[in-house]
């Protein structure tokens, strides 16, 4: 059975001047994790997955992702183009200590990228699905998500959190413990906005703080966006990109793929 055998916390690189992606990529890009939030009570969220990449005997964490079926991970398609992930880990709350008993490491047997991802985070299409190599055991720790119905668009100001072991500071380090963080979603016609994401944003997508506090930040590209709808948590969205010029800039708040306009797509492709 795989096991994490070191946790490696990577300092984060200079930020640019646009959107960045939310992976842990190379040279000019950030990484991230929860900022302006706190440490959530241990699995808390089952239905967040730690997608990591192996590097010598370390499996390093990378990206987030969901868990939509036993044996199907939703995450971003940053995350898995190319990168080089291997290992999904379930039921994971600190990185670097071994929970036995909770924590799920299940390989990957196949990545379905969105036809129309074009490796550019303004035209959206950040969105890809993780065929596991055996199904995932539900229990306390590791549960299914659920998502939105087909195209359901959320309210502005919608309770949403964001979750994720990215960066809690521009610039700092990954979390080794799970956080989340309150960001309320952000109507589609004010974050488009000229003094907000303008034309950058698309209705593909969803926006979620800009307060200037709370943000994801790197290292949390591919999690959830757990919205409260119908009194229960529901995954609105994934998280994609933030402003370059700090994760938590005020106005330019977290940019997640809207998981709604996906369905069909995701139908097609898990059954």
């Amino acid at each position: 059975m795989l096991r994490i055998l070191c946790f490696t916390t990577l300092a984060a690189l200079v930020l640019g001047q646009s959107p960045i992606p939310l992976n842990q990529a190379g040279q000019g890009q950030g990484q991230t994790r929860v900022i302006g939030g706190s440490v959530s009570i241990p699995n808390a969220w089952p239905w967040q997955v730690s997608l990591r990449i192996q590097s010598g005997t370390c499996y390093n964490h990378y990206c987030g992702g969901v868990l939509v079926k036993k044996n199907w991970v939703l995450t971003a398609a940053q995350c898995v183009d190319g990168t080089g992930v291997s290992v999904v880990v379930l039921g994971d709350h600190d990185l670097a200590v071994p929970e036995s008993g909770k924590e799920q490491y299940i390989g990957i047997s196949a990545i379905y990228i969105h036809p129309s991802w074009r490796r550019d985070l303004a035209a959206g299409n950040d969105i890809a699905l993780i065929r596991l190599t055996s199904d995932a055991i539900l229990n306390a720790y590791v549960q299914l998500a659920t998502l939105p119905p087909l195209d359901q668009v959320l309210a502005g100001n919608t309770a949403c959190y964001v979750t994720g072991w990215g960066v809690t500071q521009n610039g700092g380090l990954l979390s080794a413990q799970l956080r989340q963080a309150s960001l309320p979603s952000v109507d589609y016609a004010t974050c488009s906005s000229s003094t907000w994401w303008g034309a950058i944003v698309k209705t593909s997508m969803i926006c979620a703080g800009g307060a200037g506090t709370a943000a994801g930040c790197s290292g949390d590209g591919g999690g959830p966006l757990n919205c409260v709808v119908g009194g229960r948590y529901v995954v609105h969205g994934l998280t994609s990109f933030v402003y370059s010029g700090g994760c938590n800039t005020i106005r330019k708040p977290t940019v997640f793929t809207r998981v709604s306009a996906y369905l069909s797509w995701m139908q097609g492709i898990t059954g």
